[in-house]
């Protein structure tokens, strides 16, 4: 087995100045504007109009539209859009009709009533949520199409960092306009800059889909085309890795259960600690968001240099580790200082982790069906996670805080496990058949 050279950390640092990564950066913001518009800044909003907190948990519903995606991943490897596909290529053109769904939506949403409106202000958050996560699986298939994989860490941080931008823009940003202006115009103001952002994809450039062209022809047969469509992007994957194909399954299941399943009750635990509500934002939002930028340029440093393999075990291991410090709080009186250190800690192993964790999807996803088996990584990455989260309120119930961190830091130890084995096989612990690129 080839093992990936290291380069000097010159070479490593300049691919964060090429145009690849910066237009991923782009795209990230675009992926992470419309999220909490359609999640906690909606509920924001709905609150304020007067709705029960009943009719607001309804709308939680919309968020399924992401766990699912996968149904009609498919459809976006295969289908080719109109005049569209022949400007842009398969995949900007479908990153921009979903743009343009999610600017539209938000419009629509900013001119409604939700008190008087509810029922039309929902079908446009399920557009808006519809959009967006069509609008992800077009920009993985794209960013693992658009560049070599010795790019795909760095575009991955680049990614990161503008969802993570994005979501302060969608969540501390639209707050702060809708308590000096209005939330019409906070809602205005995110379709504008969904719209701005339709512009980075016009001057995208186009990647390279090495496949074969297969298409919606009139006259083909349905069952040989979903075949195509549905069945060989899975059976692809399982002849690839044989034998190996279900520990890695496993692993993209297991590695970030231990983050899910912390993060559901995060802001009960500081808030139960006795921090205010000022406290826990300038803390954990925005220090934290600093910390977790920190994070995913240093994986992206360092996949790009090392490669995916070993810095996605000491992402599992760090992951795993923080959720002992969030115990170690639980025991000590409120402190600032010590909460710093501890979120410090995990937002730089999140922000670290995930950049490898990406890395890792794109490399097993073959480019003949690239946005199918991505999309599916991505759904079997989160939800496992959402499920057990439901029960983390009853853990914290039963045993405490301090318990359910201990019980999340050792729902980390599968994915350490299988990390590290992940990194045998690479270093030629075994035989592996990995991705297999067609010419």
């Amino acid at each position: 087995m080839n093992i990936p050279q290291e380069k000097s950390w010159r070479a490593a640092l300049s691919v964060y100045a090429s145009k690849p990564v910066l237009i991923l950066f782009a795209l990230g913001v675009s992926a992470g504007l419309p999220f909490l518009l359609v999640f906690s800044t909606l509920t924001a909003w709905l609150t304020e109009a007067g709705l029960t907190n009943t009719t607001i948990g309804f709308i939680s519903w919309v968020g399924i539209t992401y766990s699912i995606k996968i149904i009609w991943a498919p459809l976006v490897d295969r289908i080719r859009i109109p005049f569209l596909h022949r400007w842009f290529g398969p995949r900007r053109s479908f990153i921009m009709l979903a743009q343009i769904g999610i600017g539209a939506g938000l419009l629509a949403m900013s001119v409604l009533n939700p008190a008087t409106e509810f029922e039309l202000l929902a079908f446009f958050a399920v557009v808006v949520a519809f959009s967006s996560a069509t609008q992800d699986i077009a920009i993985d298939a794209y960013r693992i199409e658009l560049a070599e994989d010795n790019m795909q860490a760095a575009m991955s941080a680049a990614y990161v960092f503008g969802y993570r931008v994005a979501l302060l823009i969608g969540g501390a940003g639209a707050l702060y306009i809708a308590e000096f202006f209005s939330w019409q115009i906070a809602y205005q103001s995110m379709a504008a800059l969904a719209f701005v952002l339709l512009g980075v994809t016009l001057i995208a450039d186009q990647a390279t889909v090495r496949r074969p062209s297969t298409t919606l022809a009139p006259g083909s047969g349905a069952v040989a085309w979903l075949t195509h469509a549905v069945v060989d992007p899975f059976a692809d994957f399982l002849r690839r890795y044989r034998y190996q194909a279900l520990l890695i399954l496993l692993l993209v299941g297991c590695y970030r259960i231990s983050d899910i399943i912390m993060g559901a009750m995060a802001n009960p635990f500081y808030l139960q600690l006795g921090f205010s509500k000022t406290d826990i934002a300038n803390v954990t939002k925005v220090f934290g968001f600093g910390m977790t930028i920190l994070g995913s340029f240093l994986g992206g440093l360092l996949v790009t240099r090392y490669g995916v393999a070993p810095i996605l075990c000491i992402g599992a291991i760090c992951v795993s580790g923080t959720n002992l410090l969030f115990s170690w709080l639980s025991t000590v009186p409120p402190d600032l200082f010590a909460l710093g250190i501890v979120i410090s800690a995990d937002n730089l192993s999140g922000g670290l982790a995930i950049v490898a964790f990406i890395a890792f999807l794109s490399s097993l996803t073959s480019s003949e069906h690239t946005a199918t088996q991505y999309a599916l990584f991505s759904s079997i990455m989160t939800l496992p996670g959402k499920f057990f989260s439901g029960y983390s309120g009853v853990m914290v119930d039963s045993w405490g805080f301090g318990n359910f961190f201990l019980l999340a830091a050792a729902l980390g130890l599968p994915a350490i496990g299988l990390s590290f084995y992940w990194l045998w096989t690479q270093r030629g612990g075994v035989e592996t058949a990995g991705p297999q690129h067609s010419p």
